[in-house]
């Protein structure tokens, strides 16, 4: 007898196969390539799926850039070795691989793990409580772990490769950017860009000219970013060509406030502090202020940006009990970031990272001033001049190179983002004992720092302006994931009139919907017909897209059709004068005449109305035979 776990899979597995299925047959998208086989991580989208994707880009512009009156740039997806390599991406952005030892097929070490913890606590009916309490804690920490604690636990539970079973070399770092070079000799290297926030930061210093040299202000870019993928799956989820939407918010770092977040503060909703993963709690709702009072989200301009994300993926469609927002782990944080959030869609797949919310401090920057030479910094001027006390952290690059050698630009970094309590007791332990243990994130280890290393001081100066190198707060959405996820909340099924067949419906708000209404004659019937292209001229002036159908098909068997692709509006032209509008989901009609239909479409479409409105506004006809 199969277990409720077994069930749950199941029902899960069916479900989403439902849902592809219906997608990949009505073009939302497709494998690229299909008729040579595809390629792993490439997805085509078709008309529909392009409408979508419009459609959530350009309510993203409404929502962020406009709201917020951001500066979108555009910056060219090839990217030189360089800002790579000054923003790390050369050096660390990698994830873990394995190999199968006999055929050499590669696979995340990380996805593997996951893959047997989730198949052990969902599948095996024998598995204890306290090895279910382990599986679980693994899975809570599991981007935490080093390569060897990842290893240590792959041999462990002995996991081996999914398809031949053999057994798997220890994990490694793959590098995930696409290399490339510039011109034809080779010698300009470069990569595809892995996210678009680097464009954004090279050009800090004119976008902060253009801003009239005042903070706080915002960039924004919507564009395409590539990372080969060791194995490519879960469709639109993991690919290796995407488009990411990205904001970097720059702001004083010593006033993180922000004059809006009052709008936001009642919000209230699912979110889970690293302090409940630790401890194995469920996420819970907080309100979004009393989360920013005390402290459990770093600062109100952090804060703010997450409830406008909240905001934004409810009005697309995604269920807000399927939605939370995780607090990175204290170890899954860049050395740099101050706090970081990652809104969680739950899908078939499970909880998804869709967009990520970060403090990253002031260290992409600095990172590009040092490598540049280029000062990307603000001024603040002050009324009077100040008599200011500086702290001053200056690493020794000759004496860490020969300690740490390869590490030591890790080191020198780490000590240079050291708050100022952190190097007041490093300059007091070096004073008093010589040498002081200090941890370098990046390098997941203590070093020991020797007074010959590094020279920390506070200065007096007097000042007519402080200069400053602003932080970020950066909002970054995988619109694919986020679409995808849009997907599956939006699809359900119903029976047919007849009850021989579930029919396929995505409830999509008609914001996003990727045709807006669909214009049918009831009949094959010349005069219905010209009737029905003059409501697709008037549609076409007001901007609404619409699909036409003339085929003699049954009334009930169009309706289908367009409620697979998730059309909310049908009008139905069966008179001269007026027509039946028909809504998807409650398949309730109203009586409009032909020169008004425009007008009512685009009212709810554009939710200046809604469809209750319309409702106790328009005749609603007795008799409905919309099957």
């Amino acid at each position: 007898m199969a277990s409720n776990g077994d069930r749950e899979v199941v029902n899960r597995d069916a479900f989403r196969q439902a849902v592809v299925n219906t997608l990949e047959r009505r073009l939302f998208y497709v494998p690229s390539f299909k008729i040579y086989g595809g390629v792993a991580g490439l997805y085509d989208y078709g008309p529909p799926g392009c409408a979508v994707k419009s459609n959530v880009l350009a309510f993203w512009r409404q929502h962020f850039v406009l709201e917020e009156n951001m500066l979108e740039v555009d910056c060219p997806c090839v990217t030189p070795e360089i800002v790579l390599k000054a923003s790390g991406h050369v050096d660390k952005f990698t994830d873990l691989m394995v190999k199968d030892e006999k055929t050499g097929t590669c696979f995340r070490a990380d996805h593997l793990l996951k893959d047997f913890c989730k198949d052990k606590l969902e599948k095996d009916i024998n598995v204890t409580a306290d090895k279910a309490a382990e599986l679980k804690h693994v899975l809570a920490v599991l981007d935490d772990l080093s390569a060897e604690e990842l290893g240590e636990k792959i041999r462990e539970y002995g996991i081996v490769a999914p398809d031949t079973k053999n057994p798997l070399s220890d994990p490694y770092p793959f590098n995930l950017m696409f290399q490339t070079s510039i011109g034809p000799s080779g010698l300009s290297p470069g990569f595809m860009r892995p996210e678009t926030a680097q464009g954004i930061f090279v050009n800090f210093k004119d976008l902060y000219y253009y801003n009239g040299n005042k903070l706080p202000f915002a960039a924004a870019q919507i564009g395409q970013a590539f990372r080969n993928e060791i194995s490519p799956r879960q469709g639109l989820l993991r690919v290796r060509e995407f488009t990411l939407a990205e904001i970097e918010h720059f702001v004083d770092s010593d006033d993180k406030s922000h004059p809006k977040f009052c709008e936001v503060s009642n919000l209230e909703f699912l979110m889970f502090p690293r302090e409940k993963q630790v401890s194995g709690q469920p996420a819970k709702r907080l309100r979004l202020g009393e989360a920013v009072s005390k402290g459990i989200v770093n600062n109100a301009t952090l804060g703010y940006f997450i409830g406008r994300v909240y905001l934004f993926l409810t009005c697309l469609g995604i269920d807000k009990d399927r939605l939370r927002f995780r607090q990175h782990l204290a170890n899954e944080m860049a050395h740099y970031a101050a706090d970081c959030w990652d809104a969680e869609i739950e899908c078939s797949y499970g909880w998804i990272e869709c967009v990520g919310i970060a403090d990253r401090s002031a260290y992409d920057l600095r990172a590009h001033t040092d490598k540049s030479g280029v000062a990307l910094v603000a001024h603040e001027k002050f009324a009077e001049p100040k008599e200011v006390e500086k702290l001053v952290i200056a690493p020794v690059k000759k004496e860490l190179g020969i300690a740490f050698k390869g590490d030591q630009r890790m080191v020198c970094e780490a000590l240079e983002v050291m708050s100022e309590k952190e190097a007041m007791e490093m300059k007091a332990n070096l004073e008093s004992k010589g040498e002081v243990e200090f941890h370098v994130c990046t390098l997941a280890k203590d070093v020991t720092i020797k007074t010959n290393m590094v020279t920390i001081s506070k200065e007096k100066k007097k000042e007519h302006q402080r200069v400053f190198v602003p932080s970020v707060i950066e909002p970054s959405f995988g619109i694919g994931r986020i679409i995808y996820c849009l997907y599956e909340h939006s699809f359900y099924t119903r029976p047919s009139k007849t009850g021989d067949e579930q029919l396929n419906v995505f409830r999509f708000p008609p914001l996003v919907a990727p045709i807006k209404c669909t214009v049918f004659p009831l009949v094959q019937n010349q005069q219905y017909e010209e009737v029905a292209k003059h409501i697709a001229q008037i549609l076409t002036a007001a901007g609404i897209s619409y699909k036409i159908d003339m085929t003699g098909t049954s009334i009930g068997k169009r309706y289908a059709r367009t409620d697979e692709l998730g059309v909310p509006f049908a009008i139905t032209v069966d008179s001269t004068s007026s027509v039946t509008i028909r809504e998807r989901d409650s398949k309730v009609q109203i009586r409009v005449n032909v020169e008004e239909v425009a007008s009512v479409v685009k009212e709810v479409t554009e939710g200046n109305s809604t469809w209750n409105d319309m409702l106790s506004k328009y005749h609603t006809p007795s008799a409905l035979d919309d099957e």
